[in-house]
């Protein structure tokens, strides 16, 4: 492919495997997978779907941890390397929100987008059904929320890392109350964090007979990359089969001034329930894209994921090969 222009700041301390002996793979697993295992903290049933990004020498994220009266909520957590996790016992606390919405009810699967001076933090916020709370920090210590983004029920909100066109932008998946049955991604934006509008539509699930694994529904996983060859997006799909919902995850490239066009899909999935960690645990066959690191000046890439709703595993690949596998593999 010709020379593609990566944006971001550069991160040479990023966790990084090389591709194993004898792979053509697009990406690969970490060999000492899973990184984050289920009972990192005293009481936690589970770790996964959970929010990484670069942070002063190291690293910092916002983590999805139910506790053993499997209860979710939001820890924050620090690393020196992206692979040895040191996550706070106490769960997160939001300060500033008017109390209608600032009372907790529960609070999964955060991503965190840094935009200018201040990282801002996306969960499925718990108010009269799921919907996206937003909230920002400076110093990973104090978060301070907004109103929520959008009406109950929504999930998967996930913002853009810089403002397009002037304004503040996001992914979500409507939904429903239970486990959706069904899920299209949509665009929507933002003057101010508070009102959001101009909702368009992104992609819908794929027909079972052009790319099953997602047929059923869809959402954006990772912060969108940016390239000059669009946004990258890393999302997660679903198969309802004979045996149950099954979560894997592809790619998309998405138009850098107008993020609602599609440009490309991937029609084969990067990673699928295959490994014993994800195919067994509290939610069998879960692949769930949740954060992504980046290295501009190598191309890698290493994409945290949920495995079987019970831990967290690492997955790489270099951008430049998987916009090509996109592009190639392409079902638009």
């Amino acid at each position: 492919m010709k020379n593609i222009k990566i944006a971001g700041e550069a991160l040479p301390n990023m966790p990084w495997e090389e591709r194993p002996a004898g792979s053509h793979a697009a990406m690969w697993r970490y060999s000492a997978n899973p990184v984050i295992p289920r009972d990192l903290l005293p009481d936690s049933n589970s770790i996964f779907n959970s929010a990484v990004v670069p942070f002063k020498d190291g690293f910092a994220g916002v983590f999805r941890c139910d506790d053993t009266n499997r209860r979710m909520a939001l820890h924050v957590g620090f690393s020196k390397d992206g692979i040895k996790w040191d996550i706070n016992p106490e769960t997160l606390k939001f300060e500033g929100a008017d109390p209608e919405v600032g009372q907790w009810v529960y609070g999964y699967d955060p991503r965190v987008a840094k935009i200018e001076d201040k990282y801002w933090v996306t969960w499925c916020n718990g108010y009269h059904g799921p919907t996206i709370g937003v909230a920002w920090t400076d110093d990973f210590k104090t978060f301070h929320q907004m109103e929520n983004a959008f009406l109950p029920y929504n999930r998967n909100g996930v913002m853009f890392p810089r403002k397009i066109n002037g304004k503040y932008a996001m992914l979500s998946r409507p939904s429903d109350t239970g486990h959706t049955a069904f899920g299209d991604i949509f665009y929507s934006e933002t003057p101010d964090m508070e009102y959001w509008g101009h909702h368009r539509h992104v992609m819908a699930p794929a027909p079972f007979e052009v790319s099953a694994w997602q047929c059923m529904k869809i959402g954006a996983g990772p912060i969108p990359i940016e390239t000059s060859e669009g946004w990258l997006l890393f999302y997660h799909g679903v198969l309802r089969s004979c045996n149950g919902y099954v979560y894997s995850f592809g790619s998309a490239l998405l138009d850098l001034d107008q993020p609602w066009k599609v440009l490309a899909r991937s029609g084969p999935y990067l990673i699928s329930p295959q490994t014993p960690y994800e195919c067994m645990g509290d939610v069998p066959n879960v692949a769930f894209p949740c954060a992504a690191l980046h290295d501009p000046q190598t191309g890698r890439v290493a994409v945290y994921y949920g495995c079987a709703d019970t831990v967290t595993g690492l997955a790489f690949g270099y951008i430049p090969e998987i916009i090509e596998f996109t592009r190639k593999t392409n079902i638009l």
